[in-house]
């Protein structure tokens, strides 16, 4: 923890002096973020330095391998779509980001099997990405994983149109869905096209 509250010191001392204002703003007038962003929860990626973000820019939800679930309103715990539910309909945000990454964990275990660590809820969750392993191994491609992490960045924005009011959005054209991937050990980002392909940003 020392660590930790060495950070925080580091904060009070040099951040907060130079932010109170933003921070005092973000209080009394309360949150517009630009985007809502669904990240990895994987420490090697952070999606407000990816994008160069401060507070209050953008609205960011982090899970295992940044998936979206279906639309499923049945009393169950959904913290992803509770999360995505607050930004569409209350903040208003006008783009949702879902963001994959290189070198996922979750990914890998999807292609390659679960350790017995991981079997309660990844496993599971991960099931949400079934589809992105037959996709893959039904083509054969050089680079399995990286073209796991794209197909399930994909299933992310299909499942994002279940939800009906992220749908009306989109039809109405106040909210825009965008995906990308981010490779963690070349620090580019590629974005999703029209086409189907993922390019340099």
């Amino acid at each position: 923890m020392d660590d930790l509250l060495s950070g925080y010191a580091q904060f009070r001392e040099n951040v907060w002096p130079e932010r109170r204002k933003l921070f005092q703003s973000l209080a009394r007038d309360g949150q517009k973020p630009g985007a809502l962003v669904i990240s990895c929860s994987d420490s090697r990626v952070d999606p407000a330095m990816v994008f160069g973000t401060g507070p209050g820019e953008m609205f960011i939800v982090r899970n295992v391998a940044n998936l979206v679930p279906p639309y499923k309103p049945d009393g169950d715990l959904h913290g992803t779509s509770a999360a995505l539910e607050f930004a569409v309909r209350v903040l208003q945000v006008p783009r949702i980001i879902v963001l994959g990454h290189g070198m996922c964990g979750g990914v890998h275990a999807l292609l390659n099997g679960f350790p017995d660590a991981a079997k309660d809820f990844v496993a599971p969750w991960m099931q949400i990405a079934k589809e992105a392993r037959s996709r893959v191994l039904a083509c054969n491609p050089a680079d399995p994983q990286t073209a796991a992490e794209q197909e399930t960045v994909k299933i992310s924005l299909a499942n994002l149109m279940t939800f009906p009011w992220v749908a009306e959005r989109v039809a109405e054209g106040s909210l825009r869905l965008i995906g990308g991937t981010f490779d963690i050990r070349t620090g580019i980002l590629m974005l999703l096209g029209e086409d189907g392909a993922f390019n340099p940003a």
